[in-house]
């Protein structure tokens, strides 16, 4: 690649940076931690083995989560860009293509994510007059979301809208604010509070008559279920979706950090930091709806709603409106939700933002009130009416489950088998950090990685095609579901033609991979 000098005038401008080696790892943390984190493991865990289930997330964690996180950080890293323009440099046309349907993916995700932003923040508000009374459920779906039958009706709900349109405003704020003075601040003093909020839940939570029992219920082992390949399957897809990989997010962090940084280690701390949330998070939940169980006189493995939406915005209202000090707990719980989805939603703005302002020479506020701005009109208009629930479920499974999914099978094998990048990018990794990788890294992300991957990828595709998602009409589900999928892989084509603002080839990696840790005088800071 060239190290030629370009004109003033057609030089790129400055890439942002973290201000340490702190900010980037609680910034990334903000990422991984999200809406997943609290509703989506306990509920994974308690279907899939309960306490054996830790094997096969450990093994998928140490197997699949780190490495892949590994890839994400030494793309980024070494050629110092958004997904696009890092896999530009590094792949050419083809790696372009796969950092613009990441980018794609990016944008599905934030138009729905924003509208969970919004319910969470509501239901805080909501929490400390326990609005939604003995009847939590039908609260949700009928007096605030006014959810319509039919999924095409679409009818404004302003008591979702006005949530919406202040959730999109505080994100594109922080954005505009910049990488330091926006993102990492936001996350330095939202992480921090996340964590006190939620210890603060959990130790009430295990002081509630019946905890024992759910915790019982979540960490007890069915070893059996080590032999069903579907636990394992659901060990690697939690850990995959937990960690925020292969969808341009840990790519474009890592790309914000200086030259000589050590990258292995501190995403060591992410991968374990997000893990143990998660574990936190099943105590927590688990212990309340343990709570629960106890309160209507039936065991837990009775209870409905265990996971998603309806654990989040149904069962812990009902479990709310029940305990003692209820407004306390729920505005707990609900800020808690809040703090996690700001993060990890300005952390998917981030990409696409990043990825935009690389290509086409935007200034950072133009790329966040312009592209933003139509973002948040394209949410606000399918996430502020009657169908938003169903609109919201079908995108987010057919973003994470296949869009992602293929997203991580397709980078691998491009990198990897058909670039060879695998000892560039190793080398890269281990001449800067204290953490070392080898060949155990490269079987890793090469082989196990995406056929592991595509394992999950094909059966979810059959599974999707013989069976109606969630029993919704096909029609809709072709349309809302595959659609997504189709407008995504359109619009990477599409922007993978449009030319470049500035030259994306006019770059040099550092450090060579010859060079050791010793000759980067000072690498590992």
């Amino acid at each position: 690649m060239s190290s030629t000098t370009q004109p003033a005038e057609t030089a790129a401008p400055a890439r942002a940076e973290w201000t340490g080696q702190l900010g980037f790892i609680i910034s990334a943390i903000g990422s991984a931690v999200g809406l997943g984190n609290i509703w989506r493991f306990p509920g994974v865990a308690y279907e899939n083995g309960g306490g054996a289930f830790l094997i096969p997330y450990i093994v998928a964690l140490l197997t699949a989560g780190i490495p892949i996180l590994f890839l994400d950080y030494a793309i980024g890293h070494r050629f110092r860009g958004s997904a696009p323009l890092a896999l530009r440099r590094l792949a050419g046309k083809l790696g372009e293509g796969i950092g613009w349907f990441q980018v794609m993916i990016c944008v599905f995700i934030a138009i729905y994510y924003t509208a969970v932003l919004a319910w969470a923040s509501s239901y805080f508000v909501f929490s400390f007059d326990l609005r939604w009374g003995d009847d939590a459920a039908g609260f949700f779906t009928g007096s605030y979301l006014q959810t319509a039958e039919a999924p095409f009706t679409m009818q404004f709900v302003p008591s979702v809208l006005i949530p919406l349109v202040l959730m999109w405003i505080v994100a594109l704020v922080v954005l505009g604010a910049g990488v330091v003075r926006g993102v990492q601040r936001l996350n330095m003093i939202a992480i921090p509070l996340l964590v006190v909020g939620f210890l603060i839940l959990v130790v009430r939570a295990l002081f509630l008559p019946g905890a024992a029992d759910g915790l019982n219920a979540l960490f007890t082992p069915d070893f059996a279920a080590l032999l069903d390949p579907s636990v394992w399957v659901a060990a690697y897809s939690q850990i995959f979706f937990s960690l925020s990989v292969a969808f341009g997010i840990m790519m474009t962090y890592a790309s914000y950090r200086r030259r000589r940084s050590n990258m292995t280690t501190p995403g060591l701390v992410v991968a374990f930091g997000n893990s143990s949330f998660e574990i936190l998070a099943g105590i927590g939940v688990f212990a309340t709806l343990g709570f629960f169980a106890h309160q209507q006189g039936v065991a837990v493995a009775d209870l409905e709603g265990l996971k998603g939406v309806g654990l989040a915005f149904m069962t812990f209202p009902a479990i709310a409106a029940q305990m003692p000090g209820g407004e306390i707990f729920g505005a707990l719980f609900f800020g808690a939700l809040t703090l996690a989805g700001l993060t990890s939603m300005i952390s998917i703005m981030e990409v696409i933002l990043a990825a935009v302002m690389d290509k086409f020479g935007l200034s950072r506020r133009g790329a966040v009130y312009g592209i933003g701005g139509v973002l948040a009109v394209v949410s606000l208009a399918l996430f502020g009416t009657t169908s938003g629930l169903t609109a919201l479920d079908t995108i987010d499974n057919w973003a994470n489950n296949i869009g992602i999914v293929a997203s991580a099978v397709v980078m691998t094998i491009t990198v990897l088998w058909i670039r060879r990048a695998g000892t560039e990018l190793s080398g890269h990794l281990s001449t800067l950090s204290t953490f070392k990788v080898g060949r155990a890294w490269l079987f890793f992300v090469s082989v196990l990685g995406p056929v592991v991957l595509g394992y999950m990828l094909v059966t979810t595709i059959i599974g999707l095609v013989q069976e109606p998602y969630s029993g919704y009409d096909t029609g809709y589900l072709a349309i809302v579901g595959w659609g997504s999928i189709l407008v995504m892989i359109a619009g990477s084509v599409v922007l993978t033609m449009s030319p470049w603002r500035y030259d994306p080839n006019q770059f040099t990696p550092w450090p060579p991979v010859s060079k050791t840790p010793a000759q980067t005088n000072g690498a590992g800071r």
